[in-house]
């Protein structure tokens, strides 16, 4: 269906219009292989199963993830297998390493990209930035996408609910004639709540910009600077860590999500109101040039080729733990352990 937002309309898909019923009946002779365990498998792989697809994992045998697949009920040689026989045995191959490990694995998962099988994404970077990743499929597969708007672990969390996560669909390529049907079903499949029309260059910009921006690198930024504010001016660490992430996060986005912005607003004192609404144009004013400046260097491939170059090495995930442990050996996130365990209902 056609739906507005503000003046613009857009095409979105909703479980009404597109039930689980019809999903597993568009895909009811199709083999989905998962290929890679990480972030987004373990949630897609365990939703499409519970929703009575057929579903297999691909995963690297010997490997920690190998063994969480085990864990979550995945069946060696029945319902597991190496990489390379998964890629064999599947009709849709769900493409759900890291980018780097979608750029090694790639001469395997093309060899056995036959005519009529489909080429499953949930980002956009491999075939958007072919010419740095070498991903470039055949022509007469599909070539498809489906990218749940947060993690693997949320996905499953809110199946698990009896929710939905909203999700981005798009088609690459339509080598079968099927790609629509085929999306959209595994959109549903995997627990979409609805489904937003988009194509992958959109995702990948939109994706990566999110998650440098207000997702992840501007809030820890946001975050470290306020409470940095507060501890030199004489705050301790739990009223700093507080006032800066506790309230936010159990107290204001429950609101923001459940209404918006102006919801939040209005549920709080006419004190907290007055000096929002006088403080958040300054922060726009001085972020959006940040912004910018990060959307430009997604635009033209510095941040595709950043993420290449670092996570190619053999030594990334060992120096991604060290920054990691940056984080978490912060007096903020040390603080914030505390406070977390002192939330009632965890006591």
């Amino acid at each position: 269906m056609k739906l507005k937002f503000g003046s613009t309309e857009e095409n979105v898909v909703t479980r009404e219009e597109f039930p689980l019923e019809k999903a597993r009946e568009v895909l009811k002779d199709e083999v989905i292989a998962v290929l890679g365990y990480g972030v987004q498998g373990p949630g897609q792989a365990l939703n499409l199963k519970d929703n009575g697809f057929n579903v297999i994992v691909g995963q690297r045998k010997g490997s920690k993830t190998w063994d969480k697949a085990v864990a979550d009920g995945w069946v060696p040689g029945e319902t597991l297998f190496e990489l390379e026989e998964a890629c064999e045995k599947g009709t849709i191959l769900q493409f759900l390493l890291s980018d780097a490990g979608q750029i090694a694995l790639w001469p395997t998962v093309k060899k056995h990209l036959t005519p009529g099988k489909a080429l499953y994404f949930s980002h956009g970077f491999g075939v958007t930035y072919k010419e740095k990743t070498g991903i470039i499929p055949p022509a007469d597969v599909d070539v498809i996408l489906v990218a749940p708007k947060g993690s693997g672990t949320s996905l499953r969390r809110m199946f698990v609910e009896g929710r939905g996560l909203n999700s981005s669909y798009a088609i690459y390529q339509d080598g079968t004639g099927k790609a629509k049907d085929r999306v959209v079903a595994l959109g549903i499949g995997v627990g979409s709540g609805y489904l937003f029309e988009t194509d992958f260059y959109r995702e990948v910009t939109s994706d990566l910009t999110g998650e440098r921006g207000t997702l992840m690198g501007a809030i820890q930024g946001i975050f470290a600077a306020q409470y940095e504010v507060l501890r030199a001016n004489g705050h301790t660490p739990s009223e700093a860590f507080n006032e800066t992430v506790e309230e936010l996060t159990q107290s204001l986005m429950p609101l923001v999500a459940e209404n918006g912005m102006d919801w939040m607003y209005a549920n709080c004192s006419t004190t907290a109101q007055r000096g929002a609404l006088d403080w958040w144009k300054p922060f726009r004013d001085a972020t959006k040039p940040v912004f910018e400046e990060l959307y430009n260097s997604v635009k033209t491939g510095q941040e595709a080729q950043k993420s290449i170059d670092s996570n190619s090495k053999e030594d990334y995930r060992v120096k991604l733990e060290a920054e990691l442990k940056e984080l978490r050996d912060s007096e903020m996130w040390q603080a914030g352990a505390v406070v977390r365990q002192l939330r009632p209902e965890n006591n």
